[in-house]
């Protein structure tokens, strides 16, 4: 590996493994924003003082979603915007509001839990976990706050039965039932300490610093408590959890602040770069905070008619710019399995550091169509990455992205794409090292590019 290929790799590894929960990876993905130079504002506000051409901004919805973008100092109303979009969240344990459930006899305390997303849940049994997420609690001064809480030590296992009791040939279990983690320590509603074992508030409290009195609710999901790591004779591979999606989430923060690196990096630009980080998208995004939501269409409308001196221009401008742009959906690919080669098209069969993967159904499962295919090629030729292609097989079913979905509510150009991986919805998953710096190069690239790309490829055009 490439000391610059194993430089993004590690930086990932960093950015994953202090990522839980979306709420981790949206503060972990803030930071380096701000240390980027980037300025937090709120959708609450007025932009019309705030926003300015030649500037970096981001925000943030339920502490779940992310929204960063640089306005080009050549922005006009109307003009074009290169977008960006993934998701912040993976399928998970979630601990149920009222968790406390005993064994048969009281042998051990367990905690209830439901699933969140499509995981492969079985992946799931005989792993060292703990939990993490945000919890609401009350202030000295009487404040409610929200705190990212993440218990770094293994509290929770959910245990197989061993083989001598059911020598079943296929893993079977019961999702409701057999999922429970055992542990040895876990008005108008119960007090906290009687909906959750003490144990688990107590630990909950200590990680928020209040007493466990004053954390009033909270939103716990289980994780993995061991490190992502790279792997491999060559430390080619990434063995991690949350690949899906929070690879795509990294390679899209990293890339737009890469791309806005320079001083002089939006002085020719007359488009906006945006990158959004949704929650929720493995649930169907129909959420406040998901794609589905009237987040990015709510940032393009108010930034569509934001002039460069702070005033606003009501026009069409709105349904310009979404004619001018394109969004980026990027979520993770299925790599083709050694294992299982007959699950894949044979001539659609991608390969982990081969380079990201273009996605395309022509049932609209993904958004690709050709312009997007071309230009995406445009852009991958001049940033030296290679890709592949990828289409399921007619008698398998397909999964589906954030793109069909915003590609119908804006209207504008989108192709779906991402890096190949194995064991997809795994508690564990594996990915390619050389991979995080591909997609991250074409990403800025996409950034840089765009504005002047745009117009030489027309669809709908009266010349």
């Amino acid at each position: 590996m490439t000391s610059s290929s194993k430089k993004y790799a590690l930086d990932f590894l960093s950015f994953v493994n202090a990522s839980p929960t979306p709420f981790h990876a949206v503060e972990s993905a803030k930071q380096r924003l701000l240390g980027a130079g980037f300025s937090e504002i709120r959708e609450r506000d007025s932009w019309a003082e705030a926003v300015k051409a030649g500037g970096r901004y981001f925000l943030t919805r339920n502490g779940s979603s992310l929204i960063a973008f640089g306005v080009g100092k050549k922005w006009k109303p109307g003009n074009g915007m290169a977008l960006l979009g993934a998701h912040t969240d993976s399928p998970a344990l979630r601990v149920k509001p009222v968790s406390k459930r005993f064994a048969e006899k009281g042998s051990f305390m367990q905690v209830g839990v439901e699933t969140y997303g499509g995981g492969l849940w079985h992946t799931w049994f005989d792993r060292d976990l703990s939990v993490a997420g945000r919890a609401m609690v009350r202030r000295s001064d009487g404040s409610i706050v929200s705190t990212l809480i993440k218990i770094n030590k293994p509290i929770l296992r959910i245990p197989t039965l061993a083989i001598h009791l059911d020598r079943q040939e296929t893993f079977a279990f019961n999702k409701e039932t057999h999922l429970f983690p055992i542990t040895d320590g876990f008005k108008p509603l119960m007090a906290m300490t009687e909906r959750h074992h003490p144990a688990v508030v107590d630990l909950i409290a200590e990680e928020a610093g209040v007493c466990a009195g004053d954390v009033l609710d909270f939103e716990m999901i289980l994780y993995d408590v061991q490190a992502s790591c790279l792997g491999g004779i060559s430390d080619e591979f990434i063995f991690s959890a949350r690949l899906d999606n929070l690879t795509m989430s990294y390679c899209a923060t990293e890339a737009i602040i890469e791309s806005l690196e320079p001083e002089n990096a939006l002085d020719d630009e007359s488009g906006i770069r945006l990158i959004s980080l949704f929650d929720h998208e493995e649930i169907g995004s129909l959420t406040a905070q998901g794609a589905h939501s009237n987040l990015l269409p709510a940032v393009i409308r108010r930034l569509s008619v934001l002039a460069g001196d702070g005033n606003t221009s009501d026009s069409t401008a709105y349904e310009e710019t979404l004619v001018k742009s394109m969004l980026w959906s990027c979520d993770m690919a299925h790599s083709v399995h050694p294992n299982y080669p007959e699950k894949y098209e044979s001539h659609h069969r991608p390969e982990m550091n081969k380079g990201p993967v273009i996605k395309v159904n022509a049932n609209a499962r993904y958004a690709t169509n050709s312009p997007g295919i071309v230009l995406t090629e445009e852009v991958a030729r001049e940033a030296g990455v290679p890709l592949q292609l990828f289409v399921v097989k007619n008698d398998s079913p397909c999964g589906s992205t954030i793109g069909p979905m915003l590609s119908a509510s804006l209207g504008t150009r989108t192709i779906d794409m991402g890096n190949a991986q194995l064991s997809m919805h795994s508690i564990r998953e594996t990915g390619g090292a050389h991979d995080i710096k591909y997609a991250v190069k074409l990403f800025k690239k996409y950034f840089e590019r765009f504005s002047n790309l745009e117009e030489t490829i027309m669809v709908d055009s009266t010349t």
